[in-house]
């Protein structure tokens, strides 16, 4: 099995959510891990939260499941259901089509660092809290279906 040399693979905190949402993702620097190792049926991402930083804006996937695993520090999920905090060796685990709003958030006062998978058919999906979907072709919309300047990243 070929290592990977995370040394060789971009570091970004590109995002595609137009304003104010990229503003609370500024701290979230990741690398995309499949396309450096050939995986094509699914994403991988390792992810570095600053404090402060979120993962996201809390969102759900309508065709595509993902993983989670904390490798280092610790973040606080917030989901519909509350809040739970991830310390390294933890997982966390979303089925597609389940409108179960998610993300991280780094309360802490040191950096964190997980992994994240996913897999599955990009059906688009939806931001709980905010007036904002995704959709398959990779473009924002409101909820309303009028778009976004911005595009997917």
């Amino acid at each position: 099995m070929p290592k990977v040399e995370l040394s060789q693979i971009e570091q970004t905190n590109r995002t595609g959510y137009p304003e104010p949402f990229n503003q609370a993702v500024a701290g979230r620097w990741y690398r995309r891990l499949g396309p450096a190792a050939g995986l094509t049926h699914f994403g991988a991402s390792l992810v570095r939260l600053d404090p402060g930083a979120w993962s996201s804006q809390r969102h759900w996937h309508e065709g595509e499941d993902e993983l989670l695993v904390m490798l280092e520090g610790e973040a606080v999920l917030i989901e519909d259901e509350g809040r739970t905090t991830l310390r390294p060796g933890d997982v966390a685990a979303w089925p597609k089509g389940v409108a179960n709003g998610h993300h991280l958030v780094n309360e802490s006062d040191a950096p964190c660092r997980f992994v994240v998978v996913g897999a599955g058919e990009s059906l688009g999906g939806s931001y709980s809290d905010i007036d904002m979907e995704f959709t398959a072709d990779g473009r924002y919309v409101h909820k309303d279906g009028s778009p976004y300047e911005a595009e997917r990243v």
